[in-house]
């Protein structure tokens, strides 16, 4: 009876992974063609597309853009179970004066970052991150 219990959770042990896209990733590039000042709101609309919220300042607005990245990921080992699941998001704020023109924006970009991994592994380490933040900026993504 051993032999086929062993043999049981042999055969139900695996792996899975899974990630999901809630919008495209917002690219610092394109955050670099706005100019406060010169560049309309109707001209970040057509570069990155509508706004996730617009948020009335009296009569001024702002422009909240996010986009959410998740890897996940699980081992199977027939009644033991392990699983990971990393989210990271880009994010970024535009604000307009009354005529629509940009005044200035905050972004925080880091859907580049998210990893698949198990949960002894350590997601959050230095030296991942330069490489990922540098992949991305020479890929456009």
């Amino acid at each position: 009876m051993p032999r086929a219990s062993i043999l049981l959770l042999a055969l139900l042990a695996g792996c899975a992974f899974g990630r999901q896209d809630v919008n495209e990733p917002i690219l610092a590039a394109d955050l670099r063609a706005f100019a406060p000042g010169k560049t309309s709101a109707a001209e970040v609309v057509a570069k990155l597309g509508a706004p996730t919220e617009v948020v009335q300042l009296g009569r001024r607005s702002a422009y909240r853009y996010d986009a959410t990245r998740t890897k996940s990921t699980v081992l199977f080992l027939g009644i033991v179970n392990f699983a990971n699941q990393d989210a990271r998001q880009d994010r970024v704020w535009l604000f307009f004066d009354d005529k629509d023109v940009l005044l200035h924006y905050g972004a925080t970009l880091s859907t580049q970052r998210t990893q698949y991994a198990l949960p002894w592994e350590d997601v959050h380490e230095a030296e991942d991150h330069a490489a990922r933040d540098a992949a991305r900026a020479e890929s456009g993504r």
